[in-house]
């Protein structure tokens, strides 16, 4: 990233400096427990306010806070560090994140929307475009302050960087493009994410549409072929070039002989060529081919080294992880985030994944969050589907979980309710046996996590009382 003086960060910000004026920063971050000495560590207030931990900011070695001016009880800053103190925290991470961007005309920035695969898109353009000098955030900083946060820790030697943009109201995207001002925008799919807010399906497409409005005339915008609101999309690009992505007859980049191999990891061809993509789950096939296309057509990346490169890429955290017990039983965690489109992938997962005979499906199943008029029919849809998938076992966890299950109960699947994700853990490691599956799915608000890690933990502590003799006298 670009090296900054407390006095330009209250240049750039509009603020003042309390403190040494020269302590330098080369990192941004907005939790103090993973900053690393050197950081600017940006108080923000939400469920938590970041200025109760400005303290314990400097002693992880921050050497510059940035805070609110009304904000009382701020100590004065160790000797060698600086406070910068603002009118508003958020405001002024965008203005020196936009200020950074306007810099750097030449840096590239790809932004990558939709309602499902965004960060797994973004974690494999990063893996395509490596050899670009391309930053990526590990994590999935898609909104008002993880994005300006990306830009913020981009470094100097970058040339393009990947950023996520995440759409939860009207006007949503078109904030985070006056930021990042992207020149490739890619657009996964519509679906009903966050549709509570947008006004249903033609809210999410207005919205997204945010985004290829954004695009400069030399700018490139990719879409998804298979998606029926993709033509309505290409008529809201004004300026940039549109390419297509698909298996869709008339695809820009056609795909074509879609497989997926016994540990869930997808491959498919593209003009001529063969692509493997490390990720678990079909549906990654199409992410995969949205980041040839993009390093393909806009950074004119011979398809040889793509598909190399492209075999490197990692999973994000909680996505689509594919781990195994001591004990023989396969947990799939995709616990991250949930909505329709991505429980069916991860449904349609489950039941591609082998297991040996005797051995069953389980689906632990959450809310699918803010999804307004669509939450009683969708989650019963999901329900619905157990039965067709024929799964084994469905654990409903939360309201949401108790409305899918009632539905999957109707199609014959046995089901069980539970209030959240420790009674989850109990229940279904009491019902394990060797063979057995397990997706984890809901809304991140529930904290599903917990479950694989609690499934994986349990198996864990059985075997090593196993082999302690602990069931002898």
């Amino acid at each position: 990233m670009t090296l900054l003086s407390a006095l330009e960060i209250a240049r750039r910000a509009g603020g003042r400096v309390v403190g040494d004026d020269g302590a330098i920063v080369d990192a941004w971050a907005f939790d103090s427990r993973v900053l690393g000495d050197g950081a600017c560590f940006v108080a923000l207030r939400g469920a938590r306010d970041g200025h109760d931990f400005v303290a314990s900011a400097f002693d992880a070695g921050a050497r510059v806070a940035l805070v609110d001016d009304d904000v009382a009880g701020v100590s004065p800053p160790p000797p060698g560090r600086a406070l910068v103190h603002v009118g508003d925290t958020l405001g002024a991470l965008q203005e020196v994140a936009r200020s950074l961007r306007l810099d750097r005309p030449e840096l590239h920035v790809v932004a990558v929307a939709g309602s499902t695969g965004k960060t797994s898109t973004k974690d494999l353009l990063a893996a395509t475009l490596a050899s670009r000098g391309c930053h990526a955030n590990a994590e999935s900083y898609n909104n008002e302050f993880g994005l300006p946060i990306t830009l913020c820790n981009t470094p100097g030697s970058a040339r393009v960087v990947v950023t996520e943009m995440g759409e939860r109201f009207a006007g949503d995207l078109t904030a985070l493009c006056e930021i990042a001002r992207p020149d490739t925008g890619l657009v996964t799919n519509v679906g009903l994410a966050h549709a509570e807010h947008l006004g249903g399906r033609d809210g999410v497409i207005a919205v997204l549409a945010e985004l290829l409005e954004a695009l400069p005339g030399i700018g490139t915008a990719v879409l998804n072929a298979d998606d029926p609101a993709t033509p309505q999309l290409a008529a809201l690009t004004p300026l940039a070039t549109v390419v297509t992505v698909g298996e869709s007859e008339g695809a820009d980049y056609r795909m074509s002989n879609v497989s997926i191999d016994d540990r869930l990891r997808p491959s498919f061809e593209l003009r001529g060529r063969r692509f493997t993509v490390p990720l678990h789950g079909s549906h990654h096939a199409l992410n995969a081919a949205m980041a040839v296309a993009v390093a393909h057509r806009v950074f004119s990346l011979p398809l040889e080294e793509i598909a190399l490169e492209l075999a490197h890429a990692a999973p994000g955290r909680w996505r689509m992880e594919l781990l195994e017990t001591d004990s023989g039983v396969t947990v799939l965690n995709d616990s991250y985030n949930a909505n329709p489109t991505s429980m069916e992938a991860a449904l349609v997962a489950l039941t591609r994944l082998e297991v040996p005979s005797g051995g069953r499906r389980f689906a632990v199943l959450g809310d699918m969050r803010e999804l307004g008029a669509h939450h009683d029919g969708a989650h019963r849809e999901v329900g619905e589907r157990t039965a067709v998938l024929a799964l084994d076992v469905v654990v409903g966890v939360g309201a949401g979980g108790v409305a899918i299950a009632q539905a999957a109960r109707s199609g014959g699947v046995e089901t069980h309710v539970v209030a959240d994700a420790a009674e989850a853990v109990r229940l279904v490691a009491s019902m394990l046996r060797t063979g057995d599956a397990v997706l984890v799915k809901g809304s991140r608000a529930l904290g599903l996590e917990r479950v694989a890690d609690g499934l994986l933990a349990s198996a864990r502590n059985e075997s090593r009382h196993e082999c302690s003799g602990g069931d002898r006298p």
